[in-house]
């Protein structure tokens, strides 16, 4: 798809994924431009998860093997190594870490400039630009251009950026509705109708999300567990939140639910996915509808000899 759309990069993992890539560009008889992804064994300071330039994660090619590459790189006739990429982590709130992969990158071009005559036309940073989502002191986009820019100044060089949970984190929220406040052995627990499968960060992450209620309160606070109705320990939205005293029926509001929140739902427990809405200034759109339990069926099928009469 990728080749037929032209797309301008492939951002390549690894030498076996170029051979692919070559290797479909010949099937299809369309070249292909690629950057190549390194790991420049950087520590982003993020939740280990999430952290994805250090040298023992999945991802990108070491800098020697980067240098092999693009030594034979005539070897891939129907690939044109275009560029270089790397994305060291998410949820990144520190200019170090960046300031870092560039050091190293801008050694790497050099030596690749020396032995190799090889000057890429794109330099891909990826994403990782964090956000508050509690009392974080992210860098701000100026301050990344100010630190960026006299890497690449008179390089000749496109830079690329991949800004996503910066745009739209913090523009969206889950509304839960209580269904039950339960009193435990030293602990209160709100029960909500969302869970786990609709926003897994605070499961997988431990991540913390600002949780307010959706009308105004001003009555005296309760510690609670937010808690939703999934058959998992680890289905909670917040620990020891401390919160106005909320009634069955009231809504709140998960804030800070715009990035990695409904792209990494699911329907365990056979549980139909959320609506989404655009809300602008006084107008709402619904965007995706809420799921229903036919949608949850609906490309199953049971072989001819296990159905029933």
């Amino acid at each position: 798809m990728g080749l037929r759309q032209d797309i301008l990069l492939f951002n390549v993992e690894s030498e076996e994924e170029l051979e692919r890539i070559n290797t479909l560009a010949k099937k299809h008889r369309k070249p292909a431009r690629v950057a190549l992804r390194i790991n420049p064994d950087v520590e982003a300071h993020t939740h280990k998860f999430i952290t994805t330039g250090k040298k023992e994660n999945k991802f990108g090619i070491p800098y020697p093997e980067v240098k092999k590459i693009i030594a034979r790189r005539k070897n891939y006739s129907k690939v044109e190594i275009m560029g270089l990429h790397l994305h060291i982590g998410s949820q990144i709130t520190e200019l170090a870490p960046y300031r870092e992969a560039l050091e190293k990158t801008m050694h790497l071009l050099k030596e690749l400039e020396t032995e190799s005559n090889y000057h890429p036309q794109y330099l891909d940073l990826g994403g990782g630009m964090g956000i508050i989502y509690q009392n974080e002191e992210p860098f701000t986009p100026h301050e990344f251009a100010e630190m960026v820019t006299p890497y690449i100044a008179n390089k000749g060089i496109t830079l690329i950026l991949e800004p996503g949970r910066s745009i739209v984190g913090n523009s969206g929220i889950l509304v839960c509705k209580v269904i039950y406040r339960k009193k435990g052995v030293g602990k209160n627990f709100l029960i909500v109708d969302a869970g786990m499968n609709d926003l897994l960060r605070p499961a997988l992450y431990g991540s913390y999300h600002q949780i307010l209620p959706l009308q105004e309160k001003k009555n005296s606070q309760e510690v609670y567990d937010v808690v939703g109705p999934v058959c998992e320990t680890g289905d909670f939205l917040a620990k020891e939140r401390a919160l106005p005293s909320l009634k069955e029926g009231e809504f709140i509001a998960v804030m800070g639910a715009g990035a990695y929140g409904f792209s990494m739902s699911s329907n365990y427990n056979s549980r139909p996915r959320a609506a989404e809405v655009l809300i602008e200034e006084d107008k709402f759109y619904l965007i995706r509808r809420r799921e229903t339990y036919p949608d949850l069926i609906r490309l199953e099928a049971i072989p001819p000899h296990l159905q029933g009469e």
